[in-house]
């Protein structure tokens, strides 16, 4: 994974001068972001996906959930130093008590003990930090074999592969083992979500992009960011006046937001191998403009 990583930001950097032609200001690199995608795309269907499916047959359900959470635990590593670093100490203090618990009573992760004695997962990267400190995320990016990122998430991706405790594994056999084991759990939980993302989204690729940045924005906010205003709402909230005799009365015209199932919002954070370098929150809802994804319990 870590050969990967720099791998894909080698080519992006060879090959971006020449794709800054978009008309998104937020995807510069439309052309060659699009193309990338459907490589992932056509990897996913062709390698991934169907390896997704013989894992989910072959493994049982207990054994994918201790694997999952074996995972979780290494990632939570990384999560208390960016905690650290956005000066979260009371959030740090539990992230790495968390470490602690699973790794001694659940059994070097493979239980959630953590969870059930009221030590909440969270979800921090370098990415994060950096947006924390106000640094923007830059052009939209579609890394090579990694989905759906950006410059500073890139950067941050890097960073947070050199604190993961997966790169500590000497024997490199055993460590991308451990990544593919990873990647096809993560991948199988999503099998049977993606219908949901074909009926929601006309443009995959464009709903995948909005999706990945305003979650991203929420992330970085603690799932309160700025609240954005288009220029259709402005628009729509202009009063419309109605004239009555010598009277005017406005009446607003409010804009009613569509509703996508949860499901949704899982599938845009990671699609392809983002699902391995990611781990969302499981209460959150994200903005798309008028389209509203939670991934609470049902639809709100």
């Amino acid at each position: 994974m870590r050969i990967s990583i720099r791998l894909s930001l080698l080519f992006l950097c060879l090959t971006l001068g020449g794709c800054a032609s978009g008309r998104d200001p937020k995807d510069p690199f439309e052309s060659f972001n699009r193309g990338m995608y459907q490589l992932n795309d056509t990897v996913d269907k062709a390698v991934v996906k169907p390896a997704a499916k013989g894992y989910n047959a072959v493994v049982p359900p207990p054994a994918k959930m201790m694997l999952s959470n074996f995972f979780s635990n290494l990632n939570d590593v990384v999560v208390a130093v960016n905690d650290l670093l956005q000066f979260k100490i009371a959030q740090a203090i539990s992230d790495t008590g968390r470490v602690v618990v699973n790794s001694t009573g659940g059994l070097f992760g493979l239980a959630d003990v953590a969870t059930a004695v009221g030590l909440e997962k969270h979800d921090e990267d370098f990415g994060q930090t950096l947006g924390r400190w106000g640094i923007g995320s830059g052009p939209y990016l579609v890394l090579p074999l990694l989905g759906p990122s950006s410059v500073r998430d890139g950067i941050g991706l890097y960073a947070d592969g050199r604190a993961s405790p997966m790169r500590k594994v000497e024997h490199v056999d055993i460590r991308n083992q451990g990544y593919a084991v990873n990647l096809l759990g993560k991948r199988s939980a999503l099998l049977d979500k993606e219908d949901v993302l074909d009926e929601a989204a006309i443009d995959r690729y464009s709903f995948i992009r909005e999706a990945y940045l305003q979650h991203r924005q929420s992330q970085v906010y603690d799932g309160n960011p700025p609240r954005v205003k288009y220029e259709d709402e402005e628009e729509d909230s202009k009063p419309e006046k109605h004239s009555s005799g010598n009277q005017e009365s406005a009446v607003p015209v409010v804009a009613t937001p569509v509703v996508a199932p949860a499901a949704v919002e899982e599938l845009v954070a990671a699609p392809t191998f983002a699902a391995v370098v990611s781990d969302r929150p499981t209460t959150e809802i994200v903005p798309i403009r008028h389209l509203w994804v939670s991934q609470g319990n049902g639809m709100h």
